[in-house]
């Protein structure tokens, strides 16, 4: 009486023993295996708390032989001793899900994705619209926001969106995952290729997830992507909180139990998606992303670039070092530029306007001078298109004085020819010294039609003989 049922099996099995030796007591394998996966726990430290509390209780190399006959007749995907917190292992289903258009009748496969805790085989499930990049770095985020914490190692397959360069030794992982895991704080370690045991628990868990998840919604058809979710997360709750076959709880409690308060915080902020290109600077310091212009420091003209893409940012990098960073903008064909990136030629030009132009003209050649550069400005589509050549009429002054250039600029404008080029013309060859010639008087034609100013002088009503309305 009082004997585990447990306890009374090791006692057959073990009948050899002596009765003093049968005698002695055990704790419950079941209790020191769900011991095992807490973080720090080792079996000694679990044979010191026995001996403490019972004195006579077996030595050290029994302890561990009883345990270790324990771990024998579990099932196989229960060998592998995993500690709380350390792993997390993620996976695609091999088979997919359908989802049906309502209006066309078309179909459509999607995902689904899977994530385990290795000590709890606490398990997430979601589906998402295809396997691309951006799914792969979401599934990971709601995973770690379903858990409430971070594992210290993530246990991925060989996917093209995380790992960029497969191999038995070293692996080349995709930048955007990488910066996914060191936002979160955790480090991924690729399985092996061709190694099933890197992976066994996911392994396990998805074909979980395929028994009891895809195959309990066979019979169910759906219309968009929210509502199979919604139909996923009942029969993953009830996957979570279905008893274990060998042994007390289910992957619910023993998370709660035991993996939860191991699991690292999860970050303030949660990882916005973005992605890598490269691109190379161009003559003017910019740099093409999704047809829009940013604008880097001028001294890497013609240097390669990597950019980081977000939603709101785009971030310049040149040998792993930020060298510019901007909102993004999704207008084709315009330009986004920082005015600290410009040499310091390009920003005093930027400063010049028309107004600015017109009114410094005025001062240095005089009130001719100024009308003239107002009109080679109007004259342009732009008038920036005109800025060298107000440039250089006002330059004119150093060579031949604010006088010659004004009495030049009156006959560029007498003559209807207002550019920088006229100009120059007229004071090359001396015309500015020439007296104008006076407006000769235009003929007037004469002709049946043309009234001429007599009939306009004449008033209306004697013109008409009526009153004007």
């Amino acid at each position: 009486e009082g004997v585990t049922e447990n306890h009374l099996m090791e006692l057959l099995r073990n009948s050899g023993d002596s009765p003093e030796t049968a005698r002695r007591p055990l704790p419950e394998m079941e209790w020191v295996y769900q011991e095992m996966k807490r973080k720090h726990v080792t079996l000694h430290l679990l044979w010191e708390e026995y001996r403490k509390e019972h004195r006579e209780g077996y030595g050290y190399t029994r302890f561990c032989g009883y345990y270790k006959a324990f771990k024998s007749r579990q099932e196989v995907s229960l060998r592998q001793e995993y500690k709380a917190g350390e792993r997390m292992f993620v996976d695609w289903a091999g088979d997919t899900v359908t989802l049906w258009d309502g209006k066309t009748g078309e179909s459509r496969q999607v995902s689904l994705f899977i994530a385990v805790l290795g000590a709890s085989n606490y398990t997430f499930a979601r589906a998402f619209e295809n396997r691309q990049q951006a799914s792969w770095i979401q599934a990971h985020i709601l995973a770690w926001e379903f858990f409430g914490g971070v594992a210290r190692l993530t246990i991925p397959d060989n996917e093209k969106t995380g790992v960029t360069t497969a191999g038995r030794y070293e692996m080349d992982m995709h930048r955007t995952y990488e910066e996914l895991a060191e936002h979160y704080g955790t480090v991924v370690i690729p399985a092996r290729p061709r190694e099933p045991r890197d992976k066994a628990k996911v392994e396990s868990a998805v074909l979980n997830a395929e028994r009891r998840i895809l195959a309990v919604l066979r019979d169910q058809k759906f219309f968009s992507l929210g509502e199979l979710n919604v139909a996923i997360e009942r029969a993953l709750s009830e996957l979570n909180e279905r008893p274990f076959q060998k042994m007390p709880g289910n992957r619910k409690l023993l998370f709660e139990q035991v993996e939860r308060s191991a699991l690292s915080p999860l970050p303030v902020t949660r990882y916005e998606v973005a992605t890598w290109t490269k691109a190379k600077v161009n003559i003017d310091y910019h740099i093409q992303v999704d047809w829009h212009l940013y604008s880097v420091p001028y001294h890497l003209v013609n240097e390669p670039v990597e950019v980081r893409l977000t939603s709101r940012t785009v971030e310049i990098m040149h040998n792993g070092t930020r060298v510019a960073m901007h909102q993004r903008s999704y207008l084709r064909g315009k330009a986004t530029t920082d005015s600290m990136h410009r040499p310091k030629s390009h920003t005093e030009h930027l400063n010049w306007t028309p107004e600015r132009l017109i009114e410094w003209a005025g001062n240095a050649i005089g009130i001719n001078g100024r009308q003239v550069t107002s009109k080679i400005l109007e004259s342009l589509p732009h008038p920036e298109l005109g800025y060298r050549s107000c440039l250089g009429l006002i330059r004119l002054v150093r060579k031949y004085g604010a006088d010659r250039t004004e009495q030049a600029c009156v006959r560029a404008i007498r003559l209807e020819a207002c550019s920088y080029r006229s100009v120059n013309s007229i004071l090359k060859t001396g015309m500015d010294s020439q007296a104008l010639e006076p407006h000769a008087a235009m003929p007037i034609a004469v002709h049946d039609n043309i009234r001429g100013a007599d009939y306009y002088r004449t008033d209306e009503i004697e013109r008409t003989g009526t009153h004007a309305e």
